[in-house]
């Protein structure tokens, strides 16, 4: 990428694990402002390792995580209180309080973040949830609502203080196919109306040709980065027959045969 202006998410010579226990080394990326950018992998390829150390929740070993300019990884005090505020997060379970109503839940980083009067605190909340699809639940309790409004509500919460770049964990997980499409579409809206950058963590290969604009996938055999690009260009130009298998979901047949 040319335009370094336009990179929000940087990672340098990334290294993570826990102990001497190393799950990923030598992870270089960028993200680009408005970008969809999917971090995918099979099980055990350290994806959601990845993922929590670039929102701040795991020390990586090595490396440099930068977030508009900022170095996350040595920002301390009110400069790293900014840069938190600067990305949502919404998790795979969705991670909704079960005792509040979803307008209560999405209030709540504003809540404990702003010192915005109370009637700005209500109509913000009552706007991310109208903006994700729920505007008509906001009295709801998250054991009311469907494994997809779940997930939109999550996302709701994640905006609420309007950051620039979203991470989501498996969005589509869990979801029926009907579910997940929407759910894709309601992602390439906010990316293209708002311009919010995504970070996902996906495995749905469905979801993934839908709304990335850009792709790496983890290999956890080298325990490093084994591509980037463009999912569908990746699908039909690869040759290497692991990432091959990947995107085609193909299975392994030389393997499978070892174990009958």
């Amino acid at each position: 990428m040319s335009d370094t202006s336009n990179i929000v998410v940087r990672v340098r010579n990334l290294k993570v694990g826990y102990g001497d226990t190393v799950i990923l080394h030598n992870i270089n990326f960028d993200v680009e402002c408005g970008e969809v950018f999917v971090i995918l992998g099979g099980s055990g390829s350290g994806k959601s390792t990845l993922l929590k150390s670039l929102i701040g929740l795991v020390a990586p070993l090595e490396g440099e995580i930068w977030i508009e300019g900022i170095n996350l990884l040595s920002a301390s005090g009110k400069e790293r209180r900014d840069l938190l505020h600067k990305f949502g997060v919404a998790y795979q379970s969705g991670a909704l309080f079960g005792s509040m109503t979803l307008l209560e839940n999405v209030r709540l980083p504003l809540d404990e973040l702003t010192t915005m009067p109370e009637p700005l605190k209500e109509l913000a909340a009552l706007a991310k949830l109208k903006l994700v699809g729920l505007g008509a639940s906001v009295e709801k309790m998250p054991a009311e609502l469907s494994g997809g409004m779940q997930k939109r509500a999550a996302i709701a919460r994640a905006m609420a203080l309007d950051p620039g770049i979203l991470f989501l964990d498996e969005p589509s997980a869990g979801l029926d196919p009907v579910t997940a499409a929407d759910l894709d579409l309601l992602i390439k809206e906010l990316a293209r109306l708002f311009g919010i950058t995504f970070v996902i963590v996906s495995h749905d290969l469905a979801s993934i040709y839908s709304i990335a604009d850009r792709v790496i996938l983890l290999d956890s055999l080298t325990k490093t980065i084994s591509v980037e690009g463009q999912p569908a260009q990746l699908r039909d130009t690869v040759t290497d027959p692991r990432v091959r298998r990947f995107f085609r979901r193909e299975a392994d047949v030389e393997a499978s045969s070892t174990h009958l």
